[in-house]
């Protein structure tokens, strides 16, 4: 399992989306207003406690429409695994 923290400034985004997620993902909403991109798709979190889960393979990008504050968890843990 990983756990990750992430603080994210207004139109923070992601380069490119990621492709082949090799784990199942749950994102869920700290602070702020973050948008999760999957396949044909867009989930806005806008409240405390909002989340969302996509499986194994599934593609995703994402974009922090305000200052936002997100809490991902993923599984399994991929030894090694950083975004470029």
């Amino acid at each position: 399992m990983e756990i990750k923290w992430g603080v994210h400034q207004p139109g923070e985004e992601r380069a490119e989306w990621v492709k082949g997620e090799a784990r199942t993902a749950l994102l869920v909403l700290i602070s702020g207003r973050f948008r999760v991109e999957l396949p044909g798709h867009s989930v806005l979190l806008a409240e405390p406690g909002d989340y969302v889960v996509w499986g194994k393979g599934v593609d995703h990008s994402w974009r922090a429409e305000e200052a936002s504050t997100v809490l991902t968890v993923r599984w399994p843990s991929v030894p090694g695994y950083r975004v470029q």
